[in-house]
C-alpha cells in the first residue's frame, strides 16, 4: 500500500508542477519599465492600488521589473516588452514613456511623467488620450521657479545658485534650465547649470561647487538623481551645500528641503489604471490625470548642521518639518 502511494505521488507531482508552471505562464504580465533603482514607498503604493483593483503579483498577475538606471537601454527594453505583447507596460518616467510609445501602438501603456503629456506627444488630449497610452502627470518643471524662490528664502546671502540636471534627459533638463534662468534673473541671482549622469560625475559636481562660488543648489527631478537621494544628501552635507529637491524622499534622506508633488499619489493612480486595463478597459477611454497637490518638507536638523536659520514664516508654511 505504501509502495502504491509512492508510485501515485511520483506520477502526480510532476503533473501538478507542470500545471502550476503553465498557470504561471498564462497569467497576464505587467512590464514595469523604469529608470529608477530606488523607489521608497512608491512601488508599494502601486502594488497596493493594483491589489485593490483585484490583482496581486504572483496570484493572478505577474509583474516584471525592468530597471537598471541606463537611459540608453530603454528603447531595447521597451521593444522587448512590446515584442512579447505583455498585457500592460507601466512606464514610470518621461524617457520610459517616450520609449514605450515608440515601441508599440497596440500594447496598453500607463505612464507616470513630470511633463505635459500633450506637449511631448504622448497623447493627443488629456480628456480623450486616444491610442494606447494614458496615465498620470505630476507637477515638475512648473515648480522650478518656486523651488528657487524657497531656497533663496533660506539662503538669502547666496548670489549664485546652481541647478543640477541630468543631460541624458533633455525633455526635463532643458525646460527646467530655461525656467530657472528666468526665475534667477527676476531674483537678481546668477544661475550655474551643472550636469551629472553617473556617480563619478555626481561626485565631481559637488567637488566643483565651491570653486564655482555657488551658495545653494536646486536638484532636478530625474530618475537617476531621484534614485540617489541619500548619496546626494550626504555629498551636500559634506560640502556644506544647502539643497532643494522635489520629493519628500530627499529631505527624509538628509537633504535640506523638498518641494513638489506627492508622487506616491501618482503611483496609486497608475496602479488603479493598470488594474482597470487588465479588467478590459481601454487606455483611450481613461483620461490622463494631472495631479496638482504639492508639499513642502524641511529638514530642520540638516539646516542646523549647515548653520542655517529657517525663517519662522517658512516653517509655518511647511507641510512637514523633520527634526
Amino acid at each position: 500500500m505504501g509502495l502504491g502511494a509512492g508510485v501515485l505521488a511520483a506520477t502526480l507531482l510532476p503533473r501538478v508542477a507542470a500545471q502550476a508552471q503553465q498557470q504561471q505562464h498564462t497569467l497576464p504580465v505587467v512590464g514595469l519599465l523604469s529608470l529608477a533603482t530606488s523607489f521608497g514607498g512608491r512601488l508599494e503604493a502601486f502594488r497596493q492600488s493594483l491589489s485593490e483593483a483585484g490583482f496581486d503579483d504572483g496570484r493572478n498577475v505577474t509583474i516584471e521589473y525592468n530597471w537598471d538606471g541606463q537611459y540608453d537601454r530603454l528603447p531595447a527594453r521597451a521593444a522587448d516588452l512590446a515584442r512579447r505583447r505583455v498585457s500592460v507596460i507601466v512606464a514610470t518616467s518621461t524617457p520610459g514613456a517616450l520609449a514605450a510609445k515608440a515601441a508599440t501602438s497596440t500594447v496598453p501603456i500607463v505612464f507616470n511623467v513630470g511633463v505635459d503629456p500633450v506637449e511631448v506627444g504622448l497623447v493627443s488630449s488629456l480628456s480623450r488620450p486616444g491610442g494606447n497610452l494614458t496615465g498620470a502627470s505630476i507637477l515638475n518643471v512648473e515648480l522650478g521657479a518656486k523651488q528657487l524662490e524657497l531656497l533663496h528664502e533660506v539662503v538669502p546671502t547666496a548670489t549664485k545658485i546652481a541647478l543640477l540636471v541630468n543631460p541624458t534627459s533633455p525633455a526635463l533638463a532643458d525646460p527646467l534650465s530655461r525656467q530657472l534662468q528666468a526665475a534667477a534673473k527676476s531674483l537678481a541671482l546668477k544661475l550655474q547649470v551643472v550636469r551629472a549622469s553617473s556617480l563619478g560625475e555626481l561626485e565631481a559636481v559637488f567637488a566643483s561647487l565651491r570653486e564655482l562660488q555657488v551658495g545653494a543648489l536646486v536638484i532636478a527631478s530625474d530618475p537617476f538623481l531621484n534614485s540617489h537621494s541619500e548619496l546626494i544628501a550626504a555629498f551636500a552635507l559634506r560640502n556644506g551645500m544647502p539643497t532643494m529637491h522635489q520629493y519628500r524622499e530627499f529631505p527624509a534622506a538628509g537633504g535640506l528641503m523638498g518641494y513638489g508633488g506627492a508622487i506616491t499619489d501618482s503611483y496609486r493612480l497608475v496602479g488603479e489604471y493598470t488594474g482597470r486595463i487588465l479588467k478590459g478597459e481601454k487606455p483611450a477611454d481613461l483620461p490622463v490625470q494631472q495631479l496638482t497637490k504639492v508639499e513642502l518638507v524641511i529638514n530642520l536638523k540638516t539646516a542646523k548642521a549647515l548653520g542655517l536659520e529657517v525663517p519662522p514664516a517658512l516653517l509655518a508654511r511647511a507641510d512637514e518639518v523633520i527634526e
